[in-house]
């Protein structure tokens, strides 16, 4: 039995704007060298754009809805199991799985080179809506990989 207690998560508050606690999370990934209050401009122009681009009334909504669609339901995590490596297909937790899809639309936005990052970020987002894009393309090779492993689900603790 573990002696270890286990952390209570921190609260998190909702954002001032759309009093959204997943928005605020978002917000606090994009934020670099504790910048939030350019983090909040950055995030709060991209929806903007991200809500003309695809004619959402709510932008809000729309975000949610993005999010969702580019959540992942299984990974592969490595078992080593009497002296080979083997890729175990599991099921990914609901706060891993929104903080997995928020990490990659950040980073794909990012990436994308010669653009504002607000830019960059609400087109990933429009992408995500849509089901197109590098971030659903990510999420897609995942789930790719946990399905051609799948033979070794057995496997899984």
């Amino acid at each position: 039995m573990s002696r270890r207690r286990r952390a209570s998560k921190r609260q998190i508050d909702p954002d001032p704007v759309y009093q959204s606690v997943v928005l605020a999370k978002f917000i606090n990934k994009v934020m670099l060298s504790g910048k939030k209050s350019v983090a909040r401009r950055i995030v709060y122009r991209a929806l903007e754009k991200f809500a003309k681009k695809i004619k959402a009334e709510n932008p809000l909504d729309a975000f949610e809805q993005a999010l969702e669609n580019s959540k992942p339901m299984l990974e592969v995590k490595t078992r080593r199991i009497g002296g080979a490596n083997y890729q175990v297909p599991v099921e990914i937790p609901g706060e891993r799985r929104m903080a997995m899809a928020m990490q990659w639309i950040i980073a794909h936005s990012r990436a994308k080179p010669g653009r504002a990052m607000e830019e960059a970020l609400s087109s990933e987002l429009a992408d995500c809506f849509n089901h197109e894009g590098t971030t659903i393309k990510k999420k897609d090779d995942t789930h790719r990989m946990a399905e051609a492993n799948k033979a070794f689900a057995h496997y899984k603790w």
